[in-house]
């Protein structure tokens, strides 16, 4: 695969610039979230990546070690899923304490961990995403139904790995659906499902790499969270299978998304096309999977970017 300019230039620096002025860098990974096994996995990925190459990086845990204790290192790459580590709370703390981090900052990971929040700014910015609603326990499930069809996706609003998810296709199963989602918080909501193609799009440095398409062995499923991370059946597609035009499109919507909820450095935006062709965002992801199974390294690798590059690269962000 043909390398642009550009993106050779980002490896070539990943030789040039020693280690050393990075510092002592602490990979947070692990927490107390419901994502805390994909984070360790993608945490010992990240972080063997960066010892590899001469990085004096350690492993930092905050289910078993003080968070002030970051205080003693000179940056933190953040691989730390789910509520905690990419909701605003960790990027606060450093933020206090001065110390360099990688990723989005307080306003864009508090906004991209809340769904319809950041479906609402986007609403409101003249972005296409997927109708929704709320859902409580008094909620009368006719109405949703009345509102938004069927089949739904029914949501936990703050949580990240498609956890709690579940596809709806009759009326009689939406409580059973809000019952599994209300179990990994008390935010919950209703999505029009969208029949048509998944695709992701990872951004770094305010650039839209290319676009892949997910394709769940299942095909009248979603790419749940065994299609993400336990399945070896899921299909990647590079390229994706849109025109020149169509992925141009895809970008550029991702992108106004990306910029939106003020997201910086790296992360994904996920949406889908229904089969009038029409793009529909989903949501944005702003501290990525980077495991054996992740779309952030996939897409670097399009661009011809290794993943020890590509660590190497993000964390060259907080300099």
């Amino acid at each position: 695969m043909t390398i642009n300019n550009n993106q050779e230039s980002i490896n070539n620096v990943a030789h040039d610039v020693d280690a050393s002025v990075f510092g002592k860098v602490a990979v947070v990974y692990g927490g107390s979230s419901n994502e805390r096994i994909i984070s360790l996995d993608s945490g010992a990925a990240v972080l063997k990546a960066l010892q590899s190459q001469g990085v004096d990086a350690m492993h930092f845990d905050p289910k078993d070690q003080d968070i002030t204790e970051l205080r003693n290192f000179d940056r933190v790459f953040n691989v730390l899923h789910g509520r905690g580590g990419e909701d605003g709370v960790l990027q606060g703390m450093l933020q206090w304490l001065n110390i360099p981090q990688t990723g989005s900052g307080v306003l864009a990971s508090a906004l991209g961990m809340d769904k319809v929040r950041t479906k609402q700014l986007w609403q409101g910015c003249g972005l296409s995403t997927a109708p929704f609603s709320l859902l409580t326990a008094d909620t009368d499930w006719q109405q949703v139904v009345n509102t938004l069809g069927l089949p739904l996706i029914i949501k936990p609003v703050h949580e990240g790995s498609s956890i709690g998810m579940t596809k709806v296709n009759h009326l009689d199963e939406l409580p059973a659906a809000y019952a599994t989602a209300v179990e990994c918080g008390d935010v919950v909501m209703a999505e029009r499902w969208i029949t048509g193609r998944e695709f992701t799009i990872v951004i770094i440095d305010d650039e839209a790499y290319p676009v892949i398409r997910l394709e769940p062995a299942d095909i009248t499923n979603f790419y749940d969270f065994e299609a993400k991370y336990n399945r070896n059946d899921t299909s990647y597609y590079i390229p994706c299978g849109l025109s020149a035009s169509e992925e141009t499109h895809l970008q550029a919507l991702s992108l106004a998304a990306f910029r939106a909820v003020d997201a910086k450095g790296w992360g994904r935006i996920d949406a889908m096309q229904d089969t009038d062709g029409n793009f529909w965002l989903l949501e944005i992801n702003t501290v990525p999977g980077m495991t054996s199974h992740s779309l952030v390294p996939m897409a670097a690798k399009a661009r011809g970017m290794d993943f020890e590059a590509l660590c190497w690269h993000i964390l060259s962000q907080t300099l």
